[in-house]
C-alpha cells in the first residue's frame, strides 16, 4: 500500500513537471507565432480560425497560428488534469492545491489576454501602442503561469508554505526583486515587439540608438532603451540578494538558487548583449526568451527557500521571547 502511495506521488510529482516543461515549450511556440509574423492567421476571428472549426485549404501562417492555439489548448487540457489529480491526492488546505488551481486560472486568463489581441487586430504588423500594453501584460501572466506550476512542483515535494508577514527586510527584498525581474521582463516583451516591427537600423549599437531617438522614431523604438538599462539595474540587484542570502540565510536550497541565478544572469546577459550587437536575430529572440523563463523561475524559487530560511532562522528567536517572558 505505502509503495503504491509513493508510486502515485511520483508519477504526480512527474506529470507537474512536464506541465511545466510543456507550458515554456508553448510559450517559445508563441513567440516563433510573433516573429513569423502569424498573429493574424487566422484574422480576427477567436476562438474560431478565420470563422471555422479547423480552417479549410491554410496558409503557412494560419497553420502556425492554428498550431499554436492547439497547443495552447492542449496546456489548458493539461492543466486541468493536475488540478484534478491534486485535488484527489492531497488533503484539503495543501498548498500544492493552490498552485494547481492557480495554474488552470492564469492558463485561462492567458488564452483570454491572447484572444483579446487577435479579436482587437494588435497583431501581425500591428503598431497600434496597445499591442505594447496588452504585450507586457500577456508576458507578466505568463510568468505568473509558470512560476504557479514551479510552485506546485515545490509543494509536491513537501516545502511549507511560507509566508510574508514578519519577514522584515527579507519580504521586501524579494518581493522588490520579483517585481523588477517581472518588470524586466515585461519591458522586455515590448522591446521584442519593437525589434520586430522596426528592425534595428545602424552599423554599431550605438548607431542604433541615435536612430531610436531621432525625430522619426516611433513610439516603439524609443522604449527600446529601456530593456538594458532596467536589465542591468536589477539584475544588479538579484545579484545582491543571491550573494546576501548564501551568506545570511545559508542552506542547501538557497545556495543552489543562488548559484543557479547568478549562472542565469551572466547568461542572460550574454545573450542580450549578443541580440543587441546582431541586431535580434529570430534564433537569438528565442534564445533570450528561454533565458528569461530561466531566470525567472530560478528568481522565484531563491526568494522563496530565503523566506522559508528567513522563517526557520526565527523561529528560535521567537521561541526564547515567549519562555522569557
Amino acid at each position: 500500500m505505502l509503495k503504491a502511495r509513493r508510486s502515485s506521488e511520483k508519477a504526480l510529482l512527474t506529470f507537474a513537471w512536464g506541465a511545466l516543461v510543456y507550458t515554456v515549450l508553448v510559450i517559445l511556440w508563441g513567440a516563433v507565432v510573433r516573429i513569423a509574423g502569424a498573429g493574424a492567421g487566422c484574422g480576427d476571428h477567436w476562438p474560431l480560425c478565420n470563422g471555422a472549426v479547423v480552417p479549410p485549404t491554410p496558409t503557412v501562417q494560419t497553420l502556425i497560428e492554428f498550431s499554436h492555439r492547439l497547443t495552447s489548448g492542449l496546456s489548458g487540457f493539461v492543466a486541468l488534469v493536475l488540478v484534478v489529480w491534486v485535488f484527489r491526492a492531497r488533503p484539503k488546505g495543501d498548498p500544492a492545491r493552490l498552485g494547481a488551481a492557480a495554474s488552470l486560472v492564469l492558463l485561462v486568463f492567458e488564452g483570454l489576454v491572447g484572444g483579446l489581441q487577435v479579436r482587437l487586430g494588435w497583431t501581425a504588423d500591428s503598431t497600434h501602442p496597445g499591442r505594447g500594453f496588452i504585450q507586457g501584460v500577456h508576458l507578466a501572466n505568463t510568468f505568473s503561469l509558470i512560476a504557479a506550476f514551479a510552485l506546485t512542483i515545490h509543494w509536491l515535494r513537501g516545502a511549507p508554505l511560507v509566508r510574508l508577514r514578519g519577514q522584515g527586510w527579507w519580504s521586501v527584498g524579494v518581493v522588490s526583486t520579483l517585481v523588477g525581474v517581472l518588470a524586466l521582463g515585461m519591458a522586455g516583451a515590448v522591446t521584442a515587439l519593437g525589434d520586430l516591427l522596426y528592425r534595428p537600423t545602424g552599423s554599431t549599437p550605438l548607431d542604433t540608438l541615435r536612430s531610436d531617438f531621432s525625430a522619426t522614431a516611433t513610439f516603439f523604438e524609443q522604449l527600446r532603451v529601456v530593456h538594458p538599462v532596467l536589465g542591468v539595474l536589477v539584475c544588479a540587484g538579484l545579484f545582491v540578494l543571491a550573494r546576501t542570502a548564501m551568506a545570511r540565510r545559508p542552506s542547501a536550497d538557497v545556495a543552489r538558487w543562488s548559484a543557479a541565478v547568478t549562472a542565469l544572469i551572466i547568461s542572460q546577459g550574454f545573450v542580450g548583449f549578443l541580440n543587441v550587437a546582431l541586431k535580434a536575430p529570430n534564433w537569438l529572440q528565442l534564445s533570450h526568451l528561454l533565458f528569461a523563463c530561466l531566470l525567472w523561475l530560478a528568481t522565484v524559487l531563491l526568494g522563496y527557500n530565503v523566506l522559508a530560511a528567513s522563517s526557520r532562522s526565527s523561529a528560535p528567536s521567537r521561541a526564547s521571547k515567549e519562555v522569557t517572558a
